[in-house]
């Protein structure tokens, strides 16, 4: 159950973070967080964690996303910190919270991990999980066109062994994005929640790819 002091800091960090993403790309705006936000907590509903942990980690998992901070991962993690340091939070969960932060990414799917917890599973599956189906297909396809990128081009193909350094600065099209992330996700999951929710929605993105390919080649 929670008490005033946890309700206190999670209403603080939600006005935070609506402050923080008013600007933000439609893709990794406050609704992205918020959509995060219900995931993990459903998913530690089933799971034996700090339930404070996840769901403040979880509000703050892309303050200060790289992909916008030209590449550099520790602007996020700094930001968060430097915001629980005003709150009322311990020590150890706040150290806790920015390790997940630094440690939630994708990052090409071949970065080594350095730090583990139970936690970080959760939030790094309810973020997934938002990467997957009809709105990872609308996100998807949303940051494409932020960044100008082709829809697709069959002269490309998905680069499949990327570093973490050539998956920042790929500017391939949108539709490889799906083979060098999106569908590689369910694969990934932690947790048996994440793992139920994402087989459907992989096998959404699955159909929506076959149509997608059938149209582009005037099949139907």
């Amino acid at each position: 159950m929670i008490n005033s002091e946890e309700k206190l800091l999670l209403e603080n960090t939600i006005a935070f973070v609506k402050k923080e993403l008013q600007d933000a790309e439609g893709g990794h705006d406050w609704f992205h967080i918020e959509r995060v936000y219900k995931n993990a907590k459903l998913i530690a509903e089933e799971e034996a964690v700090n339930n404070l942990v996840v769901e403040v980690a979880a509000l703050l998992h892309d303050i200060a996303d790289s992909k916008f901070h030209g590449g550099d991962d520790t602007i996020g993690p700094k930001k968060a910190a430097e915001f629980l340091a005003t709150q009322k939070i311990s020590e150890e969960d706040s150290t806790h919270i920015v390790n997940i932060i630094a440690n939630v990414s994708f990052k090409g799917g071949n970065a080594k991990k350095t730090f583990h917890s139970k936690e970080l599973e959760v939030v790094q599956d309810a973020d997934r999980l938002d990467a997957l189906g009809a709105i990872g297909i609308a996100r998807t396809f949303n940051y494409g066109g932020f960044k100008n990128r082709k829809l697709y081009d069959p002269a490309i193909p998905p680069h499949l062994k990327m570093t973490p350094s050539e998956y920042k600065a790929s500017m391939a099209p949108t539709i490889n994005h799906f083979y060098e992330k999106l569908l590689l996700l369910k694969d990934k999951m932690n947790t048996q929640t994440a793992k139920k929710i994402a087989q459907e929605r992989h096998q959404f993105m699955e159909q929506f790819l076959e149509q997608f390919y059938a149209e582009w080649n005037g099949e139907c």
